[in-house]
């Protein structure tokens, strides 16, 4: 009896982590990203355009709509559909204005008349750890759809804010791109 579980179990975590491991793929290996990157659209990136992700989901919203008289448990369904439609739009626009930035350092990389191995690097990590938090985030946007979960994307916001400042780094040193 133990068996038949056991093995289940394993199925269901490999079919989990090879799903994990093609998303990886599919999302690293991307080139999908929207060029060009003019100063214009630099100067106005900013992480205040993510802000209103960090209170969407947030639970008082919920719990001050179930406190007023008259609530009916569809228009808390009808609130929690429009804040994730709401909080994907946002979700879109952060992975591309992210891979912008991506876009971006890689050009400015390619050009420069020196090798920046420690930049190369960091530029790896935090795309691996932006497509390892967007897994998360979608996983827990799944479940907070049917009430079971919190959405937290202030790691993804961070992320992306430390790849624009150092975009803003190297644009302040280099020649603008012309990508």
């Amino acid at each position: 009896m133990t068996l038949p579980i056991t093995v289940a179990m394993a199925t269901i975590q490999m079919m989990g982590m090879g799903l994990v491991a093609v998303f990886l793929v599919r999302r690293l290996g991307s080139d999908h990203q929207l060029l060009p990157v003019t100063i214009d659209w630099l100067s106005e990136l900013s992480t205040d355009r993510y802000r209103p992700m960090l209170r969407l989901l947030d639970a008082t919203d919920f719990e001050f709509l179930r406190a007023r008289q008259g609530f009916t448990p569809e228009m808390g369904k009808r609130l929690r559909r429009q804040r994730v439609q709401a909080f994907r739009g946002y979700l879109r626009l952060l992975v591309t204005d992210f891979d912008r930035v991506v876009a971006a350092l890689r050009v400015i990389l390619a050009q420069s008349a020196q090798d920046r191995p420690e930049l190369v690097s960091l530029v790896l990590q935090r795309r691996l750890s932006f497509a390892l938090g967007l897994i998360e985030v979608h996983c827990r946007l799944a479940l907070f759809g049917l009430g079971w979960s919190r959405v937290d994307v202030s790691k993804l916001i961070q992320l992306f804010d430390g790849m624009r400042v150092d975009l803003h780094t190297l644009v302040q040193v280099s020649p603008p791109i012309a990508a």
